[in-house]
């Protein structure tokens, strides 16, 4: 839903932004590498501090890079097979700074073995739940299932209720509770994903399979008439 909905919206705000950074000659590459360095940066140097809110203000202003570029590769005509896997690779860069991030609190400062735990599960899932797709679609299935939780539901759960836990330090009360209930959401949403799409990419598989013996027979029966 996330995808469908607000990635056009922003799609368009941003388009004249692109276009301006398309004026003075800079790539969608270089948009790409400055973003994801941003995220990495807001993530590690502030979330292991406990600075929740700067930090989060911080990597929202860079994540939207993540469609700037590819808004820049268009208005050009470069959309190509390298700027696709960079994007893609960087993504996961991305993802990982921001739960490692949350991690290294709840090593630390935030004193809590669990949610240190928790933290890296989401990590882990969501770099796992990026694979299963890209491996079923590299061995030709189509991996027909979106599933639960996806990148963009991923990080806007997570950011936002790290930017609210953050007014903590601000004074407003209870909001620090938000960022664990966060993390459990999508540590479950993660797994049901998981779940979901190695159950697809099962049965694609053995569809498959079915219709490649299907047809083997056929050709066999052929040729013994």
């Amino acid at each position: 839903m996330l995808n469908k909905y607000a990635r056009a919206f922003f799609t368009r705000v941003l388009t004249p932004f692109a276009a301006f950074l398309i004026r003075r000659g800079v790539s969608p590459d270089t948009v790409t590498l400055i973003g994801t360095a941003g995220v990495v940066a807001g993530a590690l140097v502030f979330y292991p501090r406990g600075e929740f809110f700067w930090g989060t203000v911080v990597i929202t202003l860079f994540v939207f890079s993540d469609l700037v570029d590819g808004n820049m590769a268009r208005q050009l005509g470069r959309s190509s097979r390298w700027g696709a896997f960079l994007d893609s690779t960087l993504d996961r860069v991305a993802d990982g700074a921001i739960f490692g991030g949350f991690a290294l609190w709840y090593a630390g400062g935030g004193n809590d073995n669990v949610l240190c735990a928790v933290s890296i599960f989401c990590l882990a899932s969501g770099q796992v739940v990026s694979y299963t797709k890209a491996r079923g679609e590299s061995i030709g299935l189509p991996v027909a299932v979106n599933g639960l939780v996806e990148r963009a539901e991923r990080l806007v759960v997570s950011l936002v209720a790290a930017g609210l836990a953050g007014l903590h330090a601000f004074g407003v009360p209870g909001v620090r509770y938000l960022l664990p209930v966060a993390l459990w959401i999508v540590a479950v949403g993660s797994l049901v994903t998981l779940v979901q799409r190695v159950v697809t990419v099962r049965r694609e598989s053995a569809e498959a399979e079915a219709e490649a013996a299907d047809r083997q027979r056929a050709q066999d029966s052929e040729t013994a008439t």
